[in-house]
């Protein structure tokens, strides 16, 4: 039997162990504080932005939100970001992207206080986690590390392929999967849009993580029996629904999991996990800030 990791189940255990989290900071004077900044008028981007706020609400985060009109200069978002810097209780920033245009998405990341960067995107963030010494990790790729941890999936000495080469996703997950650490040790393959044969790449993988962003292109055909495959795609295609579209991932589920030994499906998969590890980043950001020890799921 393939056994289907319920990203969903997962995230809600490790929101619920936050909470204790989020109490033993409390109990020591710390609320930690996570402010979202929005400079778009995507309706999507509002979505995500509100999802992330309810999150913090249950959690008990305090949410700080800065909207910005997507017309306005840049300057108004990076002064925005300079007060979220110099503000005591606020613990972690996200501005969610894309930003407009007119406005230079990394420098954007640049401005951001790398100790609350809750993202993990600052270039020092990202300095520190090549260099195996991680202070935040970025919410997606450790979303997928604690969905591997869940389903018992030993990454060591495993052959893992990543489909994708992604800033936010391809490029970090290759960079956890290799570490000398927990939930890394695999012998990793980058594959990416100008892979020759991508096929006979992840038919040699024990771990196949698609995130290229290309709906369905991985199917059974290109995976080996007993695989673990962890489907990072989101994509809207038209289908004959009520709304007209259904959400499918860069691997077609069907016949991958009569391959794989674990699989994620779309939706529910590793979208919970992203944003319960964007929580995470915040509470470990306030502790250290403020110097007090907590434990982390």
């Amino acid at each position: 039997m393939t056994d289907i990791i319920d990203g969903k189940a997962v995230a809600e255990g490790i929101r619920a162990e936050l909470e204790s989290s989020v109490g033993a900071l409390k109990d020591a004077g710390v609320t930690p504080g996570l402010a979202t900044v929005l400079m778009s008028d995507d309706p999507a981007s509002e979505t995500y932005v509100s999802m992330k706020q309810r999150d913090c609400e249950e959690v008990g985060i305090e949410g700080i939100h800065v909207e910005i009109d997507p017309d306005a200069p840049a300057s108004e978002l990076y002064d925005a970001i300079d007060e979220l810097n110099d503000d005591p209780e606020v613990h972690g920033i996200l501005v969610q992207m894309p930003v407009p245009e007119h406005v230079d998405s990394r420098r954007v990341l640049r401005a951001i206080d790398p100790t609350k960067d809750a993202d993990g995107f600052h270039p020092e963030n990202v300095g520190m986690l090549v260099a195996g010494h991680p202070r935040f990790k970025p919410c997606t790729p450790h979303g997928v590390q604690k969905l591997l941890a869940s389903a018992n999936v030993d990454t060591e000495g495993k052959d893992a392929v990543v489909v994708g080469r992604s800033n936010i996703v391809g490029k970090p997950m290759a960079n956890l999967l290799v570490q000398k650490a927990d939930g890394g040790n695999a012998t990793v393959t980058v594959c990416h849009s100008r892979t020759a044969d991508l096929a006979a790449k992840t038919r040699e993988a024990d771990i196949v993580v698609a995130a290229a962003g290309v709906p369905e292109m991985i199917d059974g055909e290109m995976l080996s029996d007993g695989v673990t495959v962890i489907d990072v795609g989101v994509n809207r295609v038209d289908a004959d629904t009520e709304k007209g579209y259904e959400l499918v991932g860069d691997v077609d589920f069907e016949s991958a999991k009569e391959k794989a030994s674990a699989i994620t499906p779309v939706p529910g998969g590793v979208g919970p996990m992203t944003r319960a590890m964007l929580l995470y980043n915040t509470v470990k950001a306030a502790g250290i800030r403020e110097g007090v020890e907590v434990e982390l799921p």
